[in-house]
């Protein structure tokens, strides 16, 4: 078979490999007879909400198991008329193949990364929240070119964007902002871009046009609702009110509509000031708050079964995740995975996909990849 088709039926094969090893395949069928068994139970709808609970599960696992026995199949079959017209010398139908197979390579990926998102927040809306490092205008514009970025993306997947709250730099860009992303399976893509990102451009903030190095954080936790309990104790939080800043208005940036809480025992602090009402600004800042401790227990639940995860770190040199070079060359490098662009302007506006894809693969394997950072 030509190196072409068989390069994309080895793709097709990792994808298969992957989704087979992350559902315990043996496993999977044997917990899907049992669900179906259940769903037989007439007495299952006695308890609402266990029902759902056991519909979800059977509906995620018969999607994923049946979309990975379809790619088999139809791998195979689109294998054996590549190597039928190869051999008959019927050129045109041996290309029909080996397209068909490229179609199918992006299928089984897409097909992988929503069979990984199963996480038990994964579903969630999310809030994403970006912090300029040290460096001053520079990393303040960096920092805004970064909320542009998860913009674009969350737009490209149909997500909403709701900008949370703001603060804007002195000269240029942002110092922090907190973005709510509201679409399906917003949390399980973006919890793997947790961490500090690097850039590397000519500045154009220098009138000498020297090449500058910029840090931004960003932090990603899921929206929760009301079916998980987080306990919240009045003296363990601090809450201050402050003039809201940036665009809004006459009233909101002359009233202390503005709202931050800190939760004291892990010194989580959290802000609104995208509302009138100082009263709605606390509301927000409290759901903010009860999905920051959701989250956090989430990372210690997977830190202790050594899952690959984004912790929180010093926003400089040394701990970055992923480096965007725009000068001298053109190159943007995820330090996890390995995967690599050649074309920033593309990965600036929104095309994340195949970074996020790798590192929830990573998850599922456990595997690290030795990475050198980009100079």
């Amino acid at each position: 078979m030509r190196a072409e088709a068989q390069a994309h039926a080895d793709r097709i094969a990792e994808s298969l490999a992957l989704l087979r090893r992350f559902l315990d395949w043996d496993r999977a069928l044997r917990r899907l007879d049992e669900l179906n068994a259940r769903v037989e139970d007439p007495t299952l709808w006695n308890d609402a909400k266990a029902a759902q609970d056991v519909m979800r599960e059977r509906r995620r696992l018969d999607e994923a198991i049946g979309a990975t026995r379809a790619i088999e199949q139809e791998l195979n079959d689109t294998v054996e008329l590549i190597e039928l017209a190869e051999a008959e010398g019927d050129e045109a139908l041996a290309e029909e193949g080996v397209a068909g197979l490229a179609a199918l390579a992006e299928r089984a990926e897409g097909d992988k990364v929503k069979a990984l998102l199963s996480g038990e927040a994964d579903p969630n809306d999310t809030y994403l929240e970006i912090n300029a490092g040290a460096g001053g205008t520079e990393s303040n514009d960096w920092a805004e070119m970064l909320q542009r970025m998860y913009t674009r993306w969350a737009e490209r997947h149909g997500y909403k964007v709701e900008l949370i709250d703001y603060h804007a730099g002195e000269q240029a860009g942002i110092k922090s902002a907190t973005l709510l992303l509201k679409g399906e399976n917003a949390y399980g893509y973006a919890k793997t871009e947790s961490g500090v990102h690097r850039l590397v451009r000519i500045s154009p903030f220098d009138s000498n046009a020297r090449r500058q190095t910029s840090f931004a954080s960003v932090w990603v936790y899921p929206v929760i609702d009301d079916s998980i309990d987080i306990e919240i104790n009045d003296s363990e939080i601090r809450i201050d009110t402050y003039r809201a800043s940036g665009a809004g208005g006459q009233h909101i940036n002359t009233t202390d509509s503005a709202v931050r809480i800190t939760h004291l025992p892990t010194g989580i602090v959290v802000a609104c000031q995208n509302q009138r009402s100082q009263h709605k600004n606390r509301a927000e800042a409290y759901n903010q708050l009860r999905a920051r401790l959701y989250e956090h227990e989430l990372r210690k639940r997977e830190e202790e079964a050594n899952a690959v995860n984004a912790t929180k770190t010093d926003i400089g040199w040394g701990h970055q995740f992923r480096s965007y070079v725009l000068q001298p060359y053109q190159l943007v490098k995820d330090l996890r995975t390995g995967v690599t662009s050649t074309a920033p302007s593309d990965v600036l506006d929104g095309a994340l996909d195949p970074f996020m894809a790798a590192a929830l693969s990573q998850r599922v394997t456990g595997e690290k990849v030795v990475v050198e950072d980009v100079d």
